[in-house]
């Protein structure tokens, strides 16, 4: 059965087969996620090529995802943020996007939400989470992403509802923004530095599933408060240009981010 993976894309121009480049890249960190990775895989936009960043699975996920077509990259060093970055380094599109590997969120989305980054109307593109069931997202994970809105906003003026794993940005712009983190607070990271540059950041609504297999963060409570350890820590940076080196776009905060 065919799918829409593009590992990159192949087209046939009078009887030559030519590859092309995919034109967006989907950044999809992974450890353990072999009962979700052919729900998530076969969701990826025709056109767009998936890179699974292995973070040490044990039930073969790297395996099942390379035969379902996707770009495997092995990150040895644990943690959210490793894998993410080594998504990003490894990627070559202008567009890359970021998306969990757990089911919770449908890659089908991904054009929705990329959109305004891919016709150059903002900077950075965020998926804020709608459960779609109680079970969803845990009180404590909640509880959390609620105070986390409430610092982002005091540290960068930013009235973001979510900080969900769904999001879109232009490659260069994301490497110029030197992330450092390699664990719970890259997300957080690269809103604040993204916000500190001066770029345009929009949420857009998706819908949350409860995820497939057990959460490896947001599913404890102390892996919940280890991730708010080191969110804590990165709020706690110094804003661009006194702290660290940032070299993205110098544009207005866009209204979508309230």
């Amino acid at each position: 059965m065919s799918h829409p993976i593009c590992p990159p894309c192949i087209r046939r121009l009078s009887g030559v087969i030519e590859t092309t480049p995919p034109s967006v890249d989907v950044v999809l960190p992974c450890l353990d996620e072999a009962e979700a990775l052919p729900w998530v895989l076969h969701r990826i936009p025709p056109g767009w090529r998936a890179i699974v960043v292995d973070n040490g699975s044990t039930d073969g996920s790297p395996d099942i995802a390379r035969d379902l077509g996707a770009h495997v990259v092995h990150e040895p060093r644990r943690g959210f943020g490793a894998a993410c970055h080594a998504g990003l380094t490894a990627a070559t599109a202008d567009v890359v996007c970021f998306c969990g590997c757990d089911a919770s969120l449908d890659p089908r989305l991904l054009p929705a939400v990329a959109g305004p980054v891919l016709d150059g109307s903002i900077d950075l593109a965020l998926g804020r989470r709608r459960p779609t069931a109680l079970g969803a997202w845990p009180l404590h994970a909640r509880l959390a992403n609620l105070e986390l809105a409430r610092l982002i906003r005091r540290r960068t003026g930013l009235r973001l509802r979510d900080l969900g794993p769904m999001r879109a940005a232009r490659r260069e712009a994301l490497l110029g923004l030197g992330l450092s983190d390699r664990r719970s607070g890259y997300p957080l990271q690269m809103v604040v530095r993204a916000a500190d540059a001066g770029w345009r950041i929009q949420e857009t609504d998706v819908p949350y599933h409860p995820r497939t297999g057990r959460s490896k963060v947001t599913g404890t409570w102390r892996g919940t408060w280890q991730a708010v350890r080191d969110m804590r820590a990165v709020l706690a940076e110094q804003p661009a240009g006194t702290g660290h080196t940032s070299t993205g776009p110098d544009v207005p905060i866009a209204g979508g981010a309230r």
